[in-house]
């Protein structure tokens, strides 16, 4: 399947192209998107994942609709810790569909040799890149910021009024930067990961370290210490305490400063873009 995408992005790039194959107008990434999130869509262990990770919204949902009808149940009742807690509980499904999604975005056109194929066109590393990023970001944004803006819409439509998004407007841009914050880390360091092997395999099982062996430290110098000073280790941590800041919540972790967490995230950030960078220009110095 790897080595079928591979050449059928590879002939799309060139179809849709001028100039004897020079993609002029830059748009090679989104063909490889396309094709990319194409792919994924014919594959039945996605569709299942995706369905699994809207559950949570349908819930919600139902929740949302009897407190706004049934005044008994106004317990149930939506506000902003609500969002807050939905983006949280996302988090695991945000780990599998990277996983699954994006292991092999760049290790099988690494093991399928079509890399090299795409840098020859010539696209860009900038182009390639995007593309790939597009279609793993692209399938979470699909079960965090669209689920998360479709239980904001439906509040109003369930109470009759817009009573609640007046009052919360912050909550638009607060999902919308929460939301990218979560896609990116996972998206990017993915991608830096999946370029150091050709095994997409290996780079699940190198992603769940990377996730699960901060997250043991962090517990490990919790128990230690009997506190949170250390929670810029792990990097699920970090991403509640910039997410709490971002929502106007206090910082579940209070002993940390929510910039050491913000500033931990940016180094993941920016060593997944060098990583990135010297992997793929590397394989085109060769080519």
């Amino acid at each position: 399947m790897a080595v079928i995408d591979g050449q059928a992005e590879f002939q799309l790039i060139g179809n849709r192209s001028g100039d004897g194959g020079l993609d002029v107008r830059g748009r090679a990434w989104i063909v490889i998107c396309a094709q990319g999130l194409r792919a994924l869509t014919k594959r039945r262990t996605f569709l299942y994942l995706m369905l699994l990770a809207w559950i949570p919204c349908v819930v919600r949902a139902v929740q949302t609709y009897v407190a706004a009808n049934f005044p008994q149940a106004s317990f149930l009742g939506i506000s902003t810790r609500t969002f807050r807690d939905f983006l949280d509980q996302q988090e695991l499904f945000v780990f599998f569909i990277t996983v699954y999604a994006g292991s092999g975005l760049v290790a099988d056109d690494i093991r399928a040799n079509a890399l090299p194929l795409y840098l020859s066109r010539p696209v860009t590393r900038t182009q390639y890149v995007a593309g790939k990023l597009a279609v793993l970001m692209s399938a979470l944004a699909l079960v965090t910021w669209v689920p998360a803006m479709v239980l904001l819409i439906l509040q109003p439509m369930f109470a009759g009024n817009a009573t609640f998004i007046r009052q919360n407007l912050f909550l638009i841009p607060a999902i919308a930067l929460l939301s990218l914050l979560e896609i990116s880390v996972a998206a990017f360091t993915m991608l830096a990961l999946s370029s150091l092997s050709k095994s997409r395999w290996f780079v699940a099982v190198m992603y769940a370290g990377v996730a699960f062996f901060s997250q043991a430290v962090f517990a490990a110098t919790r128990m230690a210490t009997d506190g949170t000073a250390f929670s810029w280790i792990s990097l699920f941590a970090n991403l509640m305490q910039v997410g709490d800041v971002i929502f106007g919540l206090p910082p579940r972790f209070r002993e940390a400063p929510p910039v050491v967490s913000g500033a931990a995230l940016a180094a993941v950030l920016a060593l997944s873009v060098a990583v990135l960078n010297r992997r793929i220009r590397g394989i085109e110095v060769v080519t």
